[in-house]
């Protein structure tokens, strides 16, 4: 099964780096009580993007936080993963320093990386602290040719194309404000003498907070080298409104979906097609416009899924087609079943092999044996069906009382008519037989017809009789 975005074997290298990301920001202008860096990205919180590719590239890693610093440490998985507080926020460089008791002693460069910075590649950072190694510049960082930089902070260079100064918008002279090399605030120091350097920051009076920034002005001053490495804008996207997150929300769907026809699923419309960075799909596997796949989902090879389905943390077998408007629940679904369309699978619901479930069919904790087939406007809750089963149109397992769930158990080879009610709880015994119409309210033996209906009255003529009569009123 094909899952893009996994992270990959340690190259060569790996470890040598010390990798500091900041998260502790607040993030105000996403006008939300969750911290910024926990704003889900293709079902998964931006922070884990960046802790991923920083996993690969160093063997220690230090995540800053501040604000809801309690929330981030509890919703975010990795592992090996230390964590500072800075319990005032004043500014990246004031951030950055928190990390000094892992980096005084560090001899290798130190990475610094933003948490809400989620498109960077590995391949990306690898680069930069290839660069870095051995070019006996103080600071390496990347910068990013945008159409907009307004608010960014100018990258400008010397006739040799070596980096004089970066300029913040507010200082930028009209020439300074018109280049189009922005510094996308991913950093590579050496870890010696780092903490020196980040305790000489002089403070923004204007805000009274410390910025990283700074650092490269501190060391271009005194005599210092430091290089700037182009990249690709996208990767340097900062996430800090919900117009942000909606933009890289579709580059990474856009970065999902490749992959997955790379390895060999068909996309008929991708623009339409929405799968989380968590599914896995096998090969030959079709998804048809306005598919959602979502969560901890596996598809099987050869699946069809048409149009308007919504399949969220289930697992589909091999060779299964899901029909048109389908809600699929934290189910599990076999090999070469067939639902909807317009079919309901709720949570802890189990499909096995060759059943059916067709038109306007609900099903709710229920297993549904091999071969069973319920095709017409059913509700199946709380139920173990047996294998080749039939379930007529209209037929409900009354499962709840008012107060208690209770079970339905039909064993294998039933026939149940259309319009019935089985009220749990209950069992129907193997190879029996339920009249239409019945209201089943107690166990039916193995082989047994089971039939509840009040006689049929037939008066003849009685409709024409009415007729007359309401011709005579009138």
């Amino acid at each position: 099964m094909s899952g893009p975005l996994r992270p990959g074997t340690r190259l060569p290298g790996a470890g040598q780096a010390l990798t500091i990301v900041l998260a502790a920001g607040q993030g105000t202008r996403m006008k939300s009580r969750k911290p910024k860096v926990l704003h889900p990205l293709a079902g998964k919180p931006m922070l884990e993007y960046v802790l991923e590719v920083a996993a690969k590239v160093s063997s220690n890693v230090v995540v800053v936080i501040g604000h809801g610093a309690e929330e981030i440490r509890g919703a975010i998985k990795q592992a090996n993963v230390n964590w500072v507080v800075q319990e005032k926020q004043l500014g990246t460089a004031h951030a950055t320093l928190q990390a000094g008791p892992f980096f005084e002693e560090h001899r290798g460069p130190v990475l610094v990386l933003s948490g809400d910075v989620p498109l960077l590649k590995e391949e990306t950072v690898r680069r930069l602290l290839n660069a870095h190694e051995g070019s006996g510049t103080r600071i390496s960082f990347l910068s990013a040719q945008v159409e907009d930089p307004t608010g960014y902070g100018r990258i400008v260079r010397g006739a040799g194309g070596g980096v004089l100064r970066i300029v913040e918008e507010n200082d930028a002279t009209p020439d300074e404000k018109a280049l189009a090399e922005i510094n996308a605030g991913i950093y590579c120091f050496e870890g010696r003498g780092l903490a020196t350097l980040l305790s000489s920051i002089p403070c923004n009076d204007a805000k009274g907070e410390y910025y990283l920034t700074e650092a490269v002005s501190l060391v271009l001053a005194s005599g210092g080298t430091v290089q700037a490495l182009e990249t690709d804008p996208v990767e340097t996207l900062g996430i800090n409104s919900r117009l942000d997150l909606s933009q890289a929300e579709a580059l990474i769907r856009r970065r999902i979906n490749q992959e997955h026809m790379r390895r060999g699923v068909t996309l008929l419309d991708p623009s339409t097609t929405y799968i989380d960075v968590t599914v896995e799909i096998g090969q030959d596997t079709v998804l048809y416009p306005n598919t959602y796949l979502l969560g901890r989902t596996r598809l099987g090879e050869d699946c069809t899924i048409l149009p308007g389905s919504l399949i969220v943390d289930s697992e589909v077998g091999q060779s299964v087609r899901i029909g048109a408007a389908c809600v699929i629940e934290e189910a599990r679904i076999a090999d070469r079943a067939m639902v909807g369309p317009f079919s309901h699978l709720r949570p802890e619901s189990v499909l096995e092999e060759e059943v059916h479930v067709g038109n306007f069919v609900e099903v709710k904790k229920s297993t549904l044996g091999r071969g069973t087939k319920a095709n017409h406007l059913s509700y199946i809750g709380d139920a173990i069906v047996g294998k080749g089963v039939n379930i007529g149109a209209g037929t409900i397992t009354c499962n709840y009382d008012g107060i208690s769930k209770h079970q339905t158990i039909i064993e294998d080879d039933v026939f149940v008519g259309s319009d019935t009610q089985l009220v749990a709880p209950v069992t129907v015994g193997q190879g029996s037989i339920i009249g239409a119409g019945t209201t089943l309210t107690k166990n039916v033996p193995p082989q047994a017809l089971a039939l509840s209906r009040a006689p049929l009255v037939v008066k003849e003529s009685w409709a024409k009789r009415k007729l007359q009569k309401r011709e005579t009123t009138e």
